[in-house]
């Protein structure tokens, strides 16, 4: 038999009231769990479909098989002492410079502690493999010379020194073998990317040359420069610099490490903190390339905002709470102006 309410029954109304905000409460926290197990799902499904090497704990897996199959490779070398076989040695070298790529690659997402951890691991690997060098292949023996003898002159060009021996690399590691700029002596060197399927681009052994670099790339190897320019746009993954003297860059990547560098200004956006290692008189300053549609490919490349990062640079050699003296901001007087590189009429050939 229906029942009906009683507007003169206070407490009938009472009890349709709260059985409706019952009703509205179970509704709510219904629709709720059917949130989270939504949610729930597309991670577990994220997690299978997608990229397996975005978490610390997946680096540190993938880093430690790397760290002990070189630490094998560099004891089986030194049990077995042949100086013929100097193709292992390079191989290894190779293997140790993959693994220190794999840590800048990935320090974006990385704990500090985790990316100075890695590093050391990274700097006893090529100290053993220095060692092992020093080893199995010996500095040739001193002889006297004939006296007598004249050099003839020679027209081969004077090999060229790099900055002081203190900042002498110990290690010699292969560049890798991608698209890029090498071996040039004061030219101006142009690469658009736009339109291109470059993943990843190499400088190395360039005096006095200035390098013009526009649209999106995903690393940028650079090595061996020796008062040299280099305007670059946006780099969505990382930048390895290494032996670089009287230079001036002008870089934006997620994340930018920096070897045996001297007396040189960088010029940065960076979505994590800029890493130096082994280097003096270097000096830092806020990103200031201009060209025709940068907007857009610092949009995509995830650096359109500015974090302030080039100001926190990290000395990986300076462990002290004071400021490293390795390093400082450029005072404003003396910083370039906005670089345009807009104009791309002069050309060379890449190598």
């Amino acid at each position: 038999m229906e029942q009906h309410q009683d507007p003169k029954n206070p407490n009938q109304v009472l009890d349709s009231a709260t059985q409706k905000k019952h009703a509205s409460m179970l509704e709510r926290l219904s629709n709720l769990q059917q949130t989270r197990l939504q949610q729930s799902l597309a991670r577990k499904s994220d997690s299978v479909s997608g990229p397996s090497f975005e978490s610390t704990q997946s680096f540190l897996t993938r880093f430690s098989d790397s760290n002990r199959s070189i630490e094998s490779q560099l004891a089986g070398a030194r049990l077995t002492c042949d100086p013929q076989r100097r193709s292992d040695l390079q191989q290894i070298s190779t293997s140790i410079a993959d693994l220190e790529k794999l840590v800048a690659e990935n320090s974006y997402y990385l704990p500090s502690y985790e990316i100075r951890s890695a590093l050391k691991s990274v700097s006893e690997l090529k100290q053993t493999l220095d060692n092992l060098n020093s080893e199995l292949l010996p500095k040739k023996k001193f002889s006297f010379r004939n006296k007598g003898t004249k050099r003839e002159p020679s027209n081969a060009p004077e090999e060229k020194e790099f900055g002081n021996a203190d900042l002498q690399p110990k290690l010699v590691f292969s560049i890798p073998d991608t698209p890029g700029f090498r071996n040039k002596e004061g030219e101006l060197l142009v690469k658009d990317f736009r339109g291109s399927d470059i993943g990843e681009f190499t400088i190395s052994d360039l005096d006095s040359c200035e390098v013009r670099l526009s649209g999106c790339v995903r690393t940028i190897f650079i090595h061996r420069l020796k008062n040299c320019r280099v305007f670059a746009g946006p780099v969505s993954g990382s930048i390895l610099i290494e032996e670089v003297e009287g230079c001036v860059f002008v870089l934006a990547s997620h994340q930018i490490r920096i070897h045996y560098a001297k007396g040189s200004d960088f010029y940065l956006r960076v979505r994590s903190r800029p890493i130096i290692e082994d280097s003096n008189g270097v000096r830092f300053a806020p990103y200031c390339l201009c060209y025709q549609g940068i907007e857009e490919d610092l949009k995509d490349s995830g650096l359109d905002e500015e974090t302030g990062n080039w100001a926190n640079v990290d000395d990986f050699r300076w462990l002290r709470a004071v400021q490293s003296p390795n390093w400082s901001a450029l005072p404003e007087n003396e910083r370039i102006g906005t670089v345009n590189i807009s104009n791309l009429e002069t050309r060379s050939e890449e190598s």
